[in-house]
């Protein structure tokens, strides 16, 4: 009988887990801890959503509600280290939720975790080619004269398609190109700051950068003293921080490619947050310090609603300097699209695994290179269709002055931070649930988590409430102004996703999914522990 290969301890750890290992282990701590942090990538969501949080609240929905959410969001953040500790596999989520609360806990997480990550995907990549777009404008003046959704959405499918084939050639070739990706980010966050502290003539004033209340909406006539202002419409500009930190989920969907995973991944979510949240913060306070004044010498807060932070830099700098700061960030964001293509990737083949998605056998077979080439291919077409509403045009302003605003960009960001949300809940509403009963990994909570876990969950129900809500009142069914183009379609998917995945359990899945399936023979284990 031929003599049995003996495991490392992470391979041991897998098997445990009833996985053999398919996948390459070649993947650092710091790699691990650098694909969250290129996924939450400051340079992506802080510049692409700043419109969300500066139209819904003005400059202190960004300077105060940032480091607010920001805090809750690591809460979140530690309740998962714990579990990706204890349990280190590419399906994450899903698989903690089956492993707590049974099969139908896991099949719900998992839909909702892999729902959540396609939109992610979708949504950076339209941002990259946002940015992409803005960037060429910026250098040529012909080039900007030719705008249109149809060109940027043309460009967001290149972007798309470069992910893909990045993605499919090599697993180790991700891990450099978000080693790479970490530093981009924290040299070119730098180099922006300094270009915002010294390139503009003037700055705002500390009362205007945490005092000012701002209300773009269109709730409220544009009040900013109503309580709807501060219980609808600055929730609203919430947005923006919790959709940018968020797809740290990655650290435990790459835990079976990670090194020493049960310490490695875990670090790599809770440092993924904190770094973002910081290096964020600072990042967005410049970006609001460099807000330039109107005609009247006033802040010119109408044509920052309207355009964004690309306005800003144009408005304050040269062109050339300009286009340079929205260079560094379509990068940014390229390396954000490659790393949550494959963090979306990794949780489709290991759903597929466990038989959850239709054709599993397709999207579970990995290539020569040991990737999952299949699964990556229905990440990108999926996210690729979802995205299609962004080719309507939604003018909330008038003909004269029109403020485009990417309604259906919006509401595919709400899809992927509800998705996602939801699908943190469950494992970590159940880890709770559990008590003391739980065993943990290396890396715990201790007695920590009774109070953690509750206050993450209560965040989350919070935040799904207000993301499924109409972003501008022309989005109220049988209102006066009504349009079906400025309808926030996110509840109409994530309620419909919910209500399909529901009837599909009940009628057929219910019948033949037991959760995480064994593909190790159960006598490796044995005999590594003998």
């Amino acid at each position: 009988m031929a003599q049995q290969t003996p495991l490392n301890d992470d391979e041991a750890m897998l098997a445990k887990l009833g996985y053999k290992q398919e996948l390459s282990r070649t993947w650092s701590s710091f790699s691990n801890f650098a694909i969250s942090f290129s996924i939450i990538s400051i340079l992506a969501g802080c510049f692409t959503t700043f419109g969300q949080g500066f139209n819904n609240g003005g400059p202190i929905a960004i300077s105060w509600g940032w480091p607010v959410v920001s805090l809750f969001i690591l809460i979140i953040g530690f309740t998962m280290a714990e579990l990706v500790s204890a349990y280190p596999t590419s399906g994450g989520i899903y698989w903690w939720a089956a492993k707590l609360g049974g099969p139908k806990a896991g099949f719900f997480a998992g839909w909702l975790n892999l729902i959540g990550l396609v939109a992610v995907t979708a949504s950076v990549a339209y941002g990259c080619a946002t940015f992409i777009d803005l960037t060429l404008s910026t250098y040529s003046t012909s080039y900007a004269d030719g705008y249109s959704l149809s060109r940027v959405f043309v460009i967001f499918l290149v972007v798309l398609g470069l992910a893909s084939v990045l993605n499919i050639f090599s697993g180790h070739l991700m891990a450099v190109m978000n080693n790479v990706s970490v530093w981009w980010h924290v040299v070119g966050v730098v180099i922006i700051i300094a270009i915002l502290v010294v390139g503009p003539e003037s700055h705002q004033s500390f009362g205007y950068v945490f005092g000012e209340r701002f209300n773009n909406s269109g709730y409220s006539g544009g009040a900013t003293d109503s309580v709807k202002y501060w219980f609808l419409v600055m929730p609203f500009g919430l947005l923006l921080t919790q959709y940018t930190i968020t797809g740290f989920d990655a650290s435990a969907h790459l835990s079976e490619e990670t090194q020493a995973a049960s310490e490695g991944a875990a670090k790599g979510i809770w440092r993924s947050i904190a770094y973002s949240a910081i290096g964020g913060w600072l990042l967005l306070l410049a970006v609001l310090f460099a807000i330039p004044d109107d005609a009247s010498g006033n802040p010119d807060n109408a044509g920052v609603g309207g355009g964004g932070v690309a306005y800003i830099f144009t408005s304050v700098l040269d062109s050339d300097v300009a286009a340079t700061i929205l260079l560094i960030s379509a990068v940014g964001q390229f390396f954000c699209t490659t790393a949550c293509m494959t963090s979306a990737s990794r949780m489709t083949f290991a759903f597929s695994r466990d038989k959850a998605i239709p054709g599993s056998a397709l999207w579970s077979k990995v290539s020569q290179s040991k990737v999952p080439a299949n699964a990556v291919v229905l990440v990108a077409v999926v996210a690729a269709l979802i995205t299609l509403p962004a080719l309507v045009e939604v003018n909330l302003g008038t003909e004269a002055e029109p403020l485009i605003v990417p309604t259906a960009f919006y509401a595919v960001v709400s899809v992927a931070v509800i998705g996602l949300y939801l699908a943190f809940l469950i494992p970590i509403w159940l880890r709770w649930r559990m008590g003391d009963t739980f065993v943990p990994g290396s890396w715990t909570n201790g007695s920590k988590y009774r109070w953690m876990n509750l206050l993450a969950v209560g965040e989350i129900a919070v935040i799904c409430v207000y993301f499924v809500l109409p972003f501008v009142p022309g989005g109220i069914p049988f209102t006066d102004g009504f349009s079906w183009k400025f309808v926030n379609y996110a509840p109409v998917l994530t309620l419909g996703s919910l209500a399909a995945l529901a009837v599909w359990w009940s009628v057929s899945a219910k019948h033949w999914f037991t959760g995480p399936q064994v593909t190790i023979d159960q006598a490796v284990v044995e005999a590594f522990d003998d």
